[in-house]
């Protein structure tokens, strides 16, 4: 998603008040939007915690500034600053953190992403975006350049199915219909998924829906009808169960006292073998690949 993000962003950049902060990151695909506005474009180093500061700064001067780096350099390394410097004054700072999830692959733990929209989602005022196809960047950044509160952009792989299109951005979408389960998915991970549910007959196929903001917010009621009608809720994620999409929406449908029949999460499990290798290995290992997926709910319905 990252060239796509680049083109996106330079659709804005004549606005005065966009400023863009990259950790020293970004070669070989940012270039165009440091081209188109030179003087705004800042490589801050390798210095994350200053570079979050200098960010808080600027949007207290009324700025909008855009902090850039592989993300768990921009979300856990200064995470202090985050919290005391742009949550707690609720300023519309955007963090991106690029490689969501095992994205880094083979770069190991200290570059996966596992926890991030968990952590930030604790914060006072943060909002998360997690993209699922390249066409959702242009929404997105068009809100998070007028919004008015303090948000983070978890940049993935986009996964678009051969012969599929995606439908409008949206923060609930509804892709694929389906009888034996509902299916809930948080980001890229649903492009494979959709691959492989259109090659089964409705009654065999979950039904599948994306959610690509946070915190959920309210609930569709096409959604609870689903979930009511098929009887079992799974939640997927490339992300901690603590902290995660799955314990979000089972909270939220208590509160709405919404009875679930049954419930499964899957979710990553970090490194189960001890091992790094690529994010389809780290999927497959934590069984979020579509084919361990569809078989988990295929034993359940059994």
């Amino acid at each position: 998603m990252r060239d796509a993000f680049c083109r996106e962003l330079m659709r804005h950049s004549a606005r005065p008040e966009f400023v863009f902060l990259t950790g020293d990151l970004g070669f070989k695909a940012l270039e165009p939007l440091r081209a188109s506005m030179p003087r705004r474009f800042i490589n801050a180093g390798v210095a994350e915690q200053n570079m979050v500061c200098v960010a808080a700064g600027l949007a207290h001067t009324g700025f909008r500034p855009w902090v850039y780096s592989i993300a768990p350099f921009v979300y856990a390394r200064p995470f202090e600053q985050i919290r005391n410097n742009i949550a707690l004054p609720g300023l519309p700072v955007t963090l991106v953190g690029n490689g969501g999830g095992y994205g880094y692959g083979v770069m190991g733990s200290t570059h996966h992403a596992l926890e991030d929209y968990g952590v930030l989602l604790t914060l006072a005022n943060m909002r998360v975006f997690i993209p699922a196809f390249d066409s959702d960047l242009g929404p997105i950044i068009e809100t998070q350049m007028t919004c008015a509160f303090p948000s983070y952009l978890r940049l993935g792989l986009s996964e678009v199915p051969d012969g599929f299109d995606p439908p409008p951005y949206a923060q609930w979408r509804h892709l694929v219909e389906g009888d034996s389960a509902t299916l809930l998915v948080a980001g890229p991970l649903v492009g494979g998924i959709v691959r492989e549910v259109t090659k089964m007959s409705r009654e065999e196929r979950p039904s599948v829906w994306l959610i690509s903001e946070l915190p959920l917010g309210n609930i569709p009621s096409g959604f609870l009808e689903d979930v009511q009608r098929t009887g079992h809720l799974a939640v997927v994620e490339e992300h901690v169960s603590t902290g995660g999409l799955g314990q979000m929406i089972s909270h939220d449908l208590m509160l709405a006292s919404v009875t679930v029949r049954r419930f499964t999460h899957h979710y990553a499990q970090g490194y189960v073998s001890g091992l790094y290798g690529s994010q389809k290995y780290h999927r497959r290992e934590s069984q979020l690949d579509p084919a361990s997926v569809l078989a988990a709910l295929a034993a359940v319905a059994t």
